[in-house]
């Protein structure tokens, strides 16, 4: 196969177009291709992914020839001596007069004894198509379709030989048409074309060098016209279409001094960017044991590699498949539309008619599967069908109508295979397909072909399937809702791979990221090539923080990344050229100075992600430490209660911080069973709330105890009592009710009984919680002054000459004291919540000392 194609039939199965062998490998590795016949040259990956030589637009500056209107009088005439010719081939740089839909002439070849012996006509049909009709001997072959009439350049070639006069029409690098039997009839042999004629541009000769008539008239501009004693093969007119001359049989070459130009047609020197490309690909050649380059168009032998963990898997998934899917969509079809061995089937030749009806096959069996989880193979095969679907090379001149059919057949089948029921089948072929972002490479490709249904009357496509949609215009864009890829991303594990992580990071930071919005893709496109240019863009968030227990401070930031895919390769993320310009509660706004693509904004948690059993060992501990705790907090109420403690505004504010945190602990331990009934899960998340924040306030009360202790307050025992209880309980009733009068449809989480903190909800109780943390902070610390302060005092009073060790010793004591037996009290150990996202040791930590508060 050509390069292209062989670096398709590679990529569909999974593998690898061969990359280079190393030096020490290349004499072994040449021995082993000779081994099996293989000679030659064989095609060869960059390992850097791209090909040797970019594709070439060449700056050409030539004369154009510009026919304005048709008249009988503008002629353009060759001046060179013409061989007969047994076989031609005549290629120029064509632009419609999209003006006119008349028959018109491009070229005329006359000699004395036939005025008709080769000639190239066209007109423009009702649906916009340029037709082409070859005349040979005056035979005429039909007008075929060969592009669009619409006023852009063009390339053709035509080609014509005299055995079977088998003919050809290319335009823009490919084969429109090609018959035989363009030749006179009666004759004993075809005839070649006869020597010594007269070639006209831009008019039908009905004599020899002369009588033209108007209707008959090209008007249009013509430039870059070369004619050859032979045909062509697809590859040299690849390089003539990109204006690079092949010398060899060439009879008249493009020249203001070999044409005699009519006085009216206006000969202007024109730089002329010839469409490409022109490129160069890597061969390793066989038995010299060298590298060299080739034309990427020539045909050559080729090897699919994989690696051995992708090899493996695919295997298994073979050996273990039930091959139910693919059996039922062959049914269905009544033919085989995906091949049962998907891994070493030969590439099938796919049309828009044949990807259509698989899709369309396969979209209704996905449907209406019994049980929706798909087997590896299932997936594999799919995503092959994927693959050569988005490969479609869409002719001109097809059923274009089926287009957007394909298109939503395609997001269908996408959106399907991205249910949450599939995240362990994702997982299962990881190795040969590095997640699901694969198939935003795959969607990217399928926009392309949208490109022919966009007219004057039609500027936009768009079509969606809930959360899976592409839209084709000016600018490609792509989006893939939370229903989709979030959730393979996420339960696949990280297939990410991140780059260019700023060094202050230490490249940790960013691991432990979860997909915060929609993930899109925009590309600015022009004459259908991409162009990069800054953009701007704004995104919704979409926030969820895993259930870890006992704590419920979050933390989160937002970043802008972009993501460079490859198929089967998953995505390298990226912060380069990309920053925040605003962050919102519910939304960022990202500034990149490049379009991508893959753009997304990722959500930062400050927990990392976490093992199976690392989150079961942290729930274990919640439980047994609140287990502990609820116990030893039942004991002391009752101690309080029955032991008769002298009644004071300590013990008082110390059993209403005891009664709080019990009723919570308990709540939080079986909140987890509540999940399954909605009203119960409701009814819990309000007394958790309510209980928590609760606890909270009576530790405040205690901070505000202490300060009593420290700093004079004016006044009375049953006032401050007052202020403690409507503090402690008033306080913690306002916020729930509240927030449930305000916020009553989105109140509890979707997957556990707790807040919801994809809403501001989560504020009603965060808010609150950092700002007593802070006032329990100062109290601490003015609590500690004072305590060091009095123990220097009593210290030099009591033991005047004691030793500078002593002196410091109780200073250490009198300082270690009050911060151990206050930090619990005051409930600042939920401080070090904000330190969970550093490592695994510190929610262990955090999970010990306020399970154990």
């Amino acid at each position: 196969l050509d390069w292209w194609h062989a670096d398709r039939y590679c990529e569909q199965r999974f593998a690898q177009l061969l990359f280079e062998p190393q030096d020490s490998e290349q004499v072994s590795f040449s021995k082993l291709l000779q081994s099996h016949h293989i000679r030659g040259s064989v095609w060869l990956n960059e390992r850097d992914g791209v090909l040797h030589k970019p594709k070439r637009r060449r700056d050409h500056i030539v004369p154009v020839l510009v026919f304005r209107d048709k008249t009988d009088t503008k002629y353009v005439k060759v001046l060179s001596d013409f061989p007969a010719l047994p076989a031609v081939t005549a290629c120029a740089h064509l632009q419609w007069d999209t003006r006119t839909q008349e028959i018109a002439t491009i070229f005329s070849y006359a000699v004395p004894t036939f005025f008709n012996e080769f000639q190239l006509r066209g007109f423009v049909d009702e649906e916009g198509f340029v037709r082409f009709a070859l005349i040979v001997h005056g035979h005429h072959s039909p007008y075929l379709p060969v592009f669009r009439a619409d006023g852009q350049w063009h390339h053709f070639c035509v080609t014509w030989q005299q055995e079977n006069g088998t003919w050809s029409i290319y335009a823009d690098g490919k084969r429109r048409a090609s018959a035989s039997g363009l030749y006179a009839v009666g004759l004993s042999a075809p005839q070649a074309i006869y020597s010594q004629g007269t070639f006209i541009i831009g008019q039908d000769q009905d004599s020899l060098g002369g009588t033209f008539t108007e209707k008959e008239s090209f008007s249009g501009n013509i430039t870059d016209l070369h004619i050859w004693q032979k045909v062509l093969g697809a590859e040299q007119i690849e390089k003539v279409r990109s204006c690079w001359v092949v010398e060899q049989d060439l009879v008249f070459g493009w020249s203001s001094n070999t044409l005699e130009v009519e006085s009216t047609v206006q000969e202007v020197t024109a730089q002329f960017l010839c469409p490409g490309p022109v490129e160069e690909c890597r061969v390793f050649e066989v038995g010299s044991s060298g590298f060299s380059y080739a034309s990427c168009l020539q045909s050559l032998p080729f090897i699919c590699r994989y690696r051995k963990d992708a090899y493996w898997q695919l295997k298994k998934a073979q050996l273990e498949s039930s091959h139910s899917l693919i059996s039922r969509v062959n049914m269905l079809a009544e033919r085989t539309v995906i091949p049962e061995n998907v891994f070493t089937s030969d590439a099938q030749d796919m049309n828009l008619s044949v990807a259509l009806g698989a899709l369309d096959v396969l979209a209704t069996v996905l449907r209406k599967r019994e049980t929706p989880v798909l087997e590896s193979s299932d997936l594999l095969a799919v995503l092959q069908l994927l693959k050569q679907v988005s490969d479609v090379e869409v002719q001109e001149g097809e059923e274009l109508e089926m287009l957007e059919p394909l298109g939503q057949y395609y997001v269908e089948v996408t959106e399907l295979i991205l249910g949450e029921q599939n995240i362990e089948t994702w997982s299962s072929v990881s190795q040969v397909i590095k997640g699901p972002m694969a198939v935003v490479e795959l969607c990217n490709r399928m926009v392309s072909h949208l490109a022919p249904l966009l007219t004057a009357g039609r500027t936009k496509v768009t079509i969606q399937h809930r959360n899976v949609g592409l839209r084709r215009v000016m600018v490609k864009n792509m989006w893939f809702g939370y229903g989709s890829l979030q959730r393979c991303l996420s339960g696949a594990g990280s297939s990410a791979v991140f780059q260019d992580v700023a060094a202050s990071d230490g490249g940790q930071k960013y691991l432990s990221t979860t997909v915060g919005t929609a993930v899109i893709s925009s590309t600015l496109l022009s004459d259908y090539q991409e162009i990069s240019t800054s953009v701007r863009y704004r995104l919704q968030h979409r926030i969820q923080v895993p259930w870890g227990g006992a704590w419920m401070v979050i933390s989160m930031f937002f970043l802008c990344f972009l993501v460079h895919v490859s198929p089967d390769a998953g995505g390298m993320w990226s912060t380069a050229g990309c920053s925040v310009v605003t962050s919102l509660p519910d939304s960022t706004a990202c500034f990149c100075n490049h379009t991508t693509n893959f753009a997304v904004l990722l959500q930062v948690y400050e927990m990392q992600q976490r093992t199976t059993k690392e989150e079961l060992t942290l729930q274990t501990l919640t439980f047994i430490g609140c287990g502990v705790s609820f116990c030893a907090l039942i004991v002391t109420f009752i101690l309080f209660l029955a032991v008769g403690v002298p009644k004071s505004e300590r013990t008082t504010v110390h059993k209403n911080l005891i009664f709080a945190l019990a009723a919570a602990e308990a709540l939080l331990m079986f909140s987890e069973l509540a999940k399954t009934n909605q009203v119960v899960c409701f009814t819990v998340t309000a007394f958790l709330h309510l209980f928590f924040m609760a606890a909270f306030s009576w530790m405040l009360v205690e901070g505000l105890l202490l300060w009593s202790k420290v700093v004079a307050v004016n006044m009375s025992e049953d006032r401050r009592m007052k202020f403690y209880y409507v503090t402690g309980w008033g306080l913690p009733v306002v916020i729930v009710g509240v927030t449930l009068a305000t916020s009553f449809n989105k109140y509890v989480a979707d997957n556990h009984c707790w807040l919801n903190v994809q809403t501001n909800v989560i504020w009603a109780f965060v808010g609150p919680v950092l700002f007593i943390l802070a006032v329990n902070t100062f109290v601490l610390f003015r609590v500690v002054m004072v305590t060091v302060s009095s123990a220097r005092r009593r210290s030099k009073m009591l033991t005047p000459n004691s030793s500078l060790e002593n002196q410091i010793g109780i200073q250490i004591w009198a300082t270690a004291k009050p911060i151990l037996v206050l930090l619990p009290v005051l409930g600042l150990t939920w401080v070090c919540g904000v330190l969970v996202h550093l490592s695994i040791i510190w929610a262990y930590v955090f999970i010990v000392l306020n399970s154990l508060q």
